[in-house]
């Protein structure tokens, strides 16, 4: 029994990968948008992507900021400070 696998060009999702934030924030040119749409209508893996990313950033517009509380940032440096290099997740 042998899978039907169709060819995907991974190459072409890392580009687009690198483009979505400006492409949600309407910050792309015309030639861009389209090539987006396009990779879009042939990948669903990336139309997922883009998905989730909007709704990421709606969910983060509607939460909006909140401050951290006093020494947090100084406390969170220090933590990262003393991790070996590269056991970051």
């Amino acid at each position: 029994m042998t899978a039907n696998h169709t060819h995907h060009d991974h190459e072409a999702c890392l580009e687009l990968f690198a483009k979505l934030s400006e492409y949600i924030d309407g910050e792309t040119d015309e030639v861009t948008c389209e090539a987006i749409r396009a990779h879009m209508e042939a990948c669903p893996c990336c139309t997922t992507c883009l998905e989730t990313l909007k709704r990421t950033v709606g969910f983060c517009e509607e939460v909006g900021e909140e401050p951290v509380p006093p020494g947090f940032s100084q406390r969170l440096r220090k933590a990262l400070d003393t991790m070996p290099h590269g056991t970051l997740p």
